[in-house]
């Protein structure tokens, strides 16, 4: 049998680090390697394929626009494009009213930036400590920390990094120049971190006061995520612009910036396209997971990510420091010598778990999971912490 994983290495670029395991197969909540071997995914390829994998309906609308087609340019209008631009606008609800398709969570970044600007006439933005935002130039400079940024310097305008869940800050950065706060609702790559009740609503009382655009990031945290379509929308905020990605279309690749009518009106026609944005197949994965995320979903995700939170908290280490999560978001909270060894370990027991920051084991099972499947999950984890 042919050895993919010396193949891809010698031919990809390194970018990556190297799990060592060469995965061809997906089946509900299940990742098969080449040898046929089962792993129980715990990531959904981080967040991506929140109804796991092979996807009977999800599967079946892209299969179907496949045959009919899968690309076209957004000069030209489209059907499916139609259905998956009304049915997102009416998902995010008030006051949200146009959306800019792209293919990933950082161009969704990339056009908020853009757009802020736009509309403002500045390009000086805050943002916060330990975000992220994505890896291209624009949503570099918003990502916080050396670990991606520091090669780079001296990045795009001007942007200013203050605490998170820290409104005073907020407050205190804002000057006249100022275009745009950027923050996520629970910090992601960050360590899944989750500010206090009551915080977003007191930022948006702040924008409105100093009259300063609202850029909610919710790649990671949207589309059901953490037991409600938006994380925002669930603690009464919306943005002026909302970015969105990841599982938004069951898999393939998509970004989302989803603006106010009033940001619309601000953007000029070719000042920022895609050719692949918002193509027929993505907009029929869009739609085709739209339909399938009903509030029952919604309700589960919050059900189980409390049961799944709680089990985590209730392994009795001292190599834990804490576990914390919303909804199917979760992160555990480990030293730094421990973070890799854990994720091998588990890897071994053939569950697939991911880092964020450089301390915590993260999990982001698709939203299919079932108790019995958390139960292993928390089992060999706690396993695999006694192994340390």
């Amino acid at each position: 049998m042919k050895d993919y994983r010396v193949l891809q290495q010698q031919f990809t670029v390194n970018s990556y680090p190297d799990r060592q395991i060469t995965l061809v197969k997906g089946e509900g909540v299940y990742l098969y390697d080449q040898n046929g071997k089962k792993y129980l995914d715990m990531m959904s390829n981080y967040g991506v394929n929140i109804f796991g994998h092979s996807h009977p309906s999800i599967t079946r609308a892209l299969n179907d626009q496949l045959q009919k087609l899968s690309v076209l340019h957004g000069s030209f209008n489209n059907d499916t494009r139609a259905i998956a631009s009304e049915m997102l606008i009416k998902r995010c609800g008030d006051p949200y009213s146009k959306v800019y398709w792209a293919n990933s969570g950082t161009e969704a970044i990339e056009a908020a930036l853009k757009f802020a600007v736009l509309k403002t006439g500045k390009k000086k933005f805050i943002v916060c400590e330990n975000g992220y935002h994505g890896k291209t130039l624009g949503a570099l400079s918003a990502t916080s920390g050396d670990k991606y940024r520091k090669p780079f310097e001296k990045l795009l305008w001007q942007f200013l990094h203050i605490p998170f869940n820290n409104e005073k800050a907020l407050e205190r950065a804002i000057d006249y120049d100022t275009a745009a706060f950027i923050v996520e609702p629970v910090q992601g790559e960050g360590g899944i971190i989750i500010p206090d009740d009551g915080y977003l609503k007191k930022v948006r009382e702040i924008c409105d006061k100093r009259g300063i655009l609202l850029v909610i990031d919710e790649i990671q945290t949207g589309v059901g995520r953490t037991g409600s379509f938006l994380a925002s929308s669930a603690e009464g905020v919306s943005a002026d612009i909302l970015c969105l990605g990841k599982g938004l279309a069951g898999g393939v690749p998509v970004g989302a910036t989803v603006v106010v009518q009033s940001v619309a009106d601000a953007i000029p026609k070719h000042i920022h396209t895609s050719t692949f944005g918002g193509n027929p197949l993505v907009c029929a994965g869009v739609i085709a997971t739209l339909k399938v995320l009903t509030n029952q979903t919604l309700q589960k995700v919050k059900t189980l990510g409390e049961y799944f939170i709680e089990s985590l908290q209730s392994i009795k280490s001292d190599k834990i420091l804490d576990a914390r999560g919303k909804g199917l978001v979760i992160g555990v909270v480990v030293n730094v010598q421990h973070r890799n060894k854990l994720l091998k370990l588990m890897q071994d027991k053939h569950i697939l778990v991911i880092p964020a920051c450089e301390n915590v084991v993260r999990f982001l099972p698709p939203f299919i999971v079932s108790k019995e499947n958390i139960e292993k999950a928390v089992e060999a984890f706690a396993a695999c912490v006694d192994l340390l």
